[in-house]
Parts: C-alpha cells; sequence; structure tokens
C-alpha cells in the first residue's frame, strides 16, 4: 500500500486504508473515500489533487491524500 499522493496519476487504485484521526477519517468516508473503493488520480496540481471515486470527481489537499493508502489495481484483483 501506498498513500494516495504518491500513486501514478490515470491509474486505478483500490482504497485499502484510511488514516488519520477520527473526525479525519469520518470526512474521507463522506467524500466516498471507504476501503475496498475504485480511485483514479486525475490530476495533481500545487499540492492539491482531483480524484474520481464513486462516479464523480473530488478535490483534495496533499495533506488528506496522504491519510487515504491505496493498493494498484493489479495487486488488488
Amino acid at each position: 500500500m501506498m498513500p494516495l499522493i504518491l500513486a501514478e496519476a490515470g491509474a486505478l487504485h483500490t482504497v485499502g486504508k484510511i488514516g488519520g484521526e477520527t473526525k479525519v477519517r469520518k470526512h474521507l468516508e463522506n467524500l466516498g473515500f471507504n476501503v475496498g473503493a475504485s480511485v483514479r488520480i486525475i490530476s495533481k496540481f500545487q499540492g492539491n489533487v482531483i480524484v474520481a471515486v464513486k462516479d464523480t470527481r473530488v478535490a483534495i489537499s496533499e495533506e488528506m491524500a496522504r491519510y487515504i493508502l491505496v493498493i494498484p489495481r493489479t495487486e488488488a484483483q
């Protein structure tokens, strides 16, 4: 597993774990970042990340992206 911020843009990944305090985890879960969810980084720009998750695009900060641990899709299958 690796932090989402280190994942390759355009590649499909699976959320493996959400870190951080309870408040942070809850916020990320409300945005659709749940264990097992498929995510794809659309772009990275000035510390922000645009991610496709649950048929929508979400912009999160680099700090928040570090709490999301992902597994590359080839390993997740």
